[in-house]
């Protein structure tokens, strides 16, 4: 099986003798079910069964007479009927969900409030997940859930692969995104290459992401999004600097406190506005712009 091949029956939900079966068949075109059991090496006893399987899902469908034949759809149909399926399954999970949602909420919602009132004051500021996935998931979300501006603190950015696909969704739904980077002449040489490819990234995939670098050591890390000095929205993720502790041994502070949120803004702002230069097209060819 190719690559690609490979691909696509990994995305299909089938079993091993299903996935068996339906590649011969795609090889061997019209066949029975003895010969297909006999080329795939799926026990006789079984091969009905997998055959009225692939059929069920679309992939396959049976020729009647004597004795019966299958042949496989067109693999363009295949794919298509892939897709489907798994809309056609998310449509009645969804509609599980709603039909025992209301039951739920009105379970488990007072529960919950009742918690929140009785949230310690650090609790309520914000709580921890690990750095590495947990940390780039939280990060996704900022992106997603952002109806406004989202603002980037990190030293070369160098998770942007983990958070591109959510990041461009927000860039086309509007969002303003502002990324201040720690300026090169602050990195290793090695760090310094890897965040001069991502700035590349940047402007010719995200050419509406400004994007500033700062002489200044940054304390700390993260991501926030919508912050509001009256102090009526915004949410953030940041992590403190800790170069002596592996990335694996880190946590991040997660918060939806709006001041706490207006207060990262705030420093985030002195440090673009007073203490940056841009990094269009390289910040180490002039130092001197200010924005």
């Amino acid at each position: 099986m190719t690559d690609s091949g490979a691909d696509l029956f990994s995305l299909l939900d089938l079993t091993e003798y299903e996935a068996d079966a339906l590649e011969e068949l795609l090889l061997l075109g019209r066949t029975t079910a003895p010969d297909l059991a006999e080329a795939t090496g799926i026990p006789k006893a079984r091969i009905y069964g997998v055959l009225d399987a692939l059929s069920e899902a679309g992939y396959v469908k049976m020729i009647p007479g004597r004795p019966k034949r299958y042949e496989p759809h067109e693999p363009a149909a295949i794919a298509e009927r892939a897709v489907e399926n798994r809309r056609h399954a998310y449509e009645r999970f969804r509609e599980d969900v709603e039909a025992v949602e209301e039951a739920f909420v009105d379970e488990y919602a007072p529960v919950r409030d009742r918690g929140v009132d009785e949230l310690s004051p650090t609790e309520d500021l914000f709580h921890v997940v690990d750095v590495g996935e947990p940390s780039e998931r939280e990060t996704r979300r900022l992106f997603r859930e952002a109806e406004e501006a989202v603002y980037v603190l990190s030293k070369s950015f160098g998770y942007v692969d983990a958070v591109r696909p959510a990041m461009r969704d927000a860039v086309d739904r509007g969002v303003d995104v502002d990324v201040l980077l720690l300026h090169p002449d602050s990195l290793s040489a090695e760090n310094r290459e890897r965040q001069a490819a991502i700035r590349e990234t940047l402007a010719a995939e995200f050419p509406s992401v400004s994007v500033r670098v700062s002489d200044r050591v940054l304390p700390w890390r993260g991501t926030f999004a919508d912050p509001s000095l009256s102090y009526e929205s915004g949410q953030g993720l940041l992590m403190v600097e800790q170069e002596e502790v592996p990335n694996h041994h880190r946590q991040a502070a997660v918060t939806e406190n709006p001041s706490f949120v207006a207060g990262m803004w705030q420093y985030f702002d002195l440090l673009w506005r007073h203490e940056s230069v841009s990094a269009d097209p390289d910040p180490l060819a002039d130092d001197t712009t200010a924005k």
